[in-house]
């Protein structure tokens, strides 16, 4: 059984439409699809039942971010692999089928992540795997971002990270790393976690065979201060948490002299004031926070 395990977040209809996706391109029979509300204004339960009756809708009263609504999914969840997706995403067919075949063959993979195109430029690439975190940085590139699908990226391999927007992860797995950080409740706890599944003798595996589409940012939006926020927060958090002394403090210096001061310099001269005080806000937060209270 694979389980499939997605959010929703005031977006019902989109979550509609990714159960009517499921429904009509999903060829693989031995599902449980799980839809975790995040604490929406309005019970999601009878609109996404008259899509799939057979769908598990858990409420949460309240929102738990991207790794809280997650676990709270994983613990409810009775597949052997579950299928981590986003709930602004189409399945194709043969997706199921195609991300489960490397578990058959490598007893090392331990998360399989398919090839994502944008929903909206349908052969364009959003992921083909991930290059490692830049211990400068604190940032990764995803493979083949932006590049039209030509089947350059149809080699499947490991790869450095799992992309939150869609992971098949084994049972297994969990319960021996432990579930998503929720210390981080939106962005980087995806690539927290990988750091996690790698150091306990799993491999993250790029499956090109299989194929998702994606409606990149469609529940936060690109210019929110709240992606301003976590962004900046969980950057450093993340670096904190998993880098040696060395690596954070080449991190650190490249942050304080450049990265501080372009952001600065960016939001005031766009007049983006509200932006300001959140990037300052995610900084703030990790002067002052554990980096291992509720990993």
């Amino acid at each position: 059984m694979v389980s499939v395990i997605a959010l929703n977040w005031n977006t019902t209809e989109l979550t509609c439409d990714f159960l009517r996706s499921i429904n009509e391109l999903g060829t693989y029979k031995n599902l449980e699809i799980i839809i975790v509300d995040n604490g929406s204004k309005e019970n999601p339960t009878a609109a996404l039942m008259a899509v799939n009756p057979d769908v598990k809708v858990i409420l949460t009263g309240k929102n738990l971010g991207f790794a809280g609504g997650n676990n709270v999914g994983i613990k409810a969840a009775k597949g052997d692999y579950l299928f981590i997706v986003n709930n602004d995403t189409e399945f194709t067919p043969g997706l199921i089928e195609s991300l489960l075949e490397p578990f058959s063959t490598d007893p090392t993979v331990g998360v399989v992540c398919p090839k994502i195109r944008f929903f909206y430029n349908r052969n364009v690439i959003q992921y083909a795997g991930f290059n490692p975190i830049s211990v400068y940085t604190g940032r990764t590139t995803a493979i083949g971002s932006l590049e039209e699908d030509k089947g350059q990226h149809d080699t499947p391999r490991y790869t450095e990270g799992a992309h939150g927007c869609a992971m098949l992860v084994k049972r297994a797995v969990i319960e021996k790393t432990g579930m998503f950080p929720e210390k981080f409740f939106l962005y980087y706890e995806e690539w927290d976690w990988s750091l996690r599944i790698i150091r306990a003798g799993y491999n993250i595996f790029y499956q090109p065979k299989a194929l998702i589409y994606h409606k990149e940012s469609m529940t936060v939006g690109k210019q929110n201060p709240l992606k301003t926020y976590y962004h900046t927060r969980n950057r450093i958090l993340f670096m904190r948490r998993n880098m040696s002394g060395f690596h954070f403090s080449i991190f650190i210096c490249f942050f304080t002299l450049f990265t501080v001061p372009k952001s600065i310099l960016k939001y005031l001269f766009t007049r983006q004031f509200t932006h300001l005080r959140y990037f300052l806000k995610g900084i703030s937060y990790n002067l002052t926070t554990s980096k291992y209270s509720l990993v």
